[in-house]
């Protein structure tokens, strides 16, 4: 309605709508510059538009540099105080430490070894975020997989308490696959405690003795004396530990005397992100990061036709519990729904949640800066000399 207002009428209720704006997929877009860029658009910085208070320059969409230009056209450019904002991609916090160090750079996420001693050092803060990192199953490449007794067993494996404090001091074990933080507004209960039952806590829990029993029921079932995991992940130091004590932990409880092979591949994100989205993997470790502060960014994904959905994982009884809150004008309704649909979830284990990500960072005491996880809002911040 007129030139500077958007109305929107929505069918139903949707209690986090006004959250939902606040995200980047409802920034305003410029259309001609879209049609244009057709297939390439957001692949590279010069395919990429932007009407914040930077642009982006120099990012080709594979290379581990690129920049930030305050944009000259920005309609509150009095109240941005930096021109430019450098990006360099360090695989390796070892190397991206020793680069913090030396004044290069300033800013740099730590590992836990590096926390655990630099956790006193000016600068040091844990960034949180409204993320989990999990397994996948792929339940079309492998048939051993679709046996729920056998992902239990993998979920059982790993001991996400001991997987979480080797990576960092931030990272906190999953109970599920809501991250902490995200309270029941009817109970008031967070939802990551309020879905866990005492069968989702067994399977959950990172036991040998349970894995092994769940892991002696899948083997019967399939008729099978040896399963092998082929795992796949990232390249980046978290991920290649991750997938490690993954390996380790499966092989240690369930190898010696019940057969469990692990075949780990990392690679490159971008090469890893081509398999997933083509569903060439049958385990894959990864993550979300929620688009807003509530369950259904996270469980949505795992309905049958979410194209987020690469594993194919299919429940009936989770599709109907999603749907229904989704529909009903119920607030006390609605969650009961998702609490329902979470602990299929994780009953059925269609994915296996390991840990919440949160990030424990190194920042120049200098910098002053504002924003949720590492989604800095750049816009205010400003260097002290």
């Amino acid at each position: 309605m007129g030139k500077y207002k958007l109305v929107v009428t929505l069918e139903r209720k949707i209690p986090y709508f006004q959250l939902l704006l606040a995200g980047s997929a409802f920034a305003p877009k410029k259309q001609k510059f879209i049609e244009k860029a057709g297939k390439k658009y957001g692949t590279a910085a010069k395919y990429t538009l932007s009407d914040g208070p930077f642009v982006m320059k120099g990012w080709t969409g594979s290379n581990l540099t690129w920049k930030l230009v305050k944009n000259k056209y920005y309609w509150d450019k009095k109240n941005v105080k930096l021109t430019k904002i450098n990006f360099s991609v360090q695989k390796s916090q070892s190397t991206s430490y020793n680069l913090y160090q030396a004044g290069k750079l300033d800013m740099t996420t730590l590992s836990a070894s590096q926390s655990k001693s630099l956790k006193n050092q000016k600068g040091w803060q844990i960034k949180k975020s409204n993320r989990t990192q999990y397994l996948m199953y792929n339940f079309k490449t492998d048939k051993n997989l679709r046996n729920v007794n056998l992902r239990r067993a993998i979920a059982a494996a790993i001991n996400k308490e001991s997987l979480a404090k080797t990576l960092n001091l931030a990272d906190i074990a999953a109970t599920s696959l809501t991250p902490s933080g995200i309270t029941d507004p009817v109970t008031g209960k967070e939802v990551s405690k309020e879905v866990v039952t005492k069968e989702t806590k067994a399977i959950q829990s990172g036991t040998k003795v349970q894995a092994k029993a769940y892991y002696k029921k899948a083997l019967k079932e399939l008729g099978k004396k040896q399963i092998t995991i082929k795992l796949l992940g990232d390249d980046t130091d978290d991920a290649k530990k991750t997938t490690e004590f993954i390996q380790s932990a499966l092989e240690s409880a369930l190898e010696s005397t019940l057969g469990m092979k692990v075949e780990v591949t990392n690679m490159p994100f971008k090469n890893r992100f081509a398999r997933e989205e083509a569903g060439d993997f049958d385990v894959i470790f990864d993550g979300w990061s929620g688009d807003y502060a509530d369950p259904n960014t996270f469980l949505e994904m795992f309905q049958k036709t979410n194209v987020n959905n690469y594993g194919s994982w299919e429940n009936a009884a989770y599709n109907k519990a999603m749907e229904t809150s989704k529909t009903t004008a119920s607030t006390k309704k609605r969650w009961a729904e998702l609490v329902k649909a979470e602990r299929i979830l994780l009953t059925q284990q269609g994915v296996t949640p390991l840990y919440y990500g949160n990030t424990a960072t190194l920042i120049n005491p200098n910098i002053t800066l504002k924003g949720a996880g590492l989604a800095y809002n750049f816009k205010g911040a400003y260097i002290s000399k």
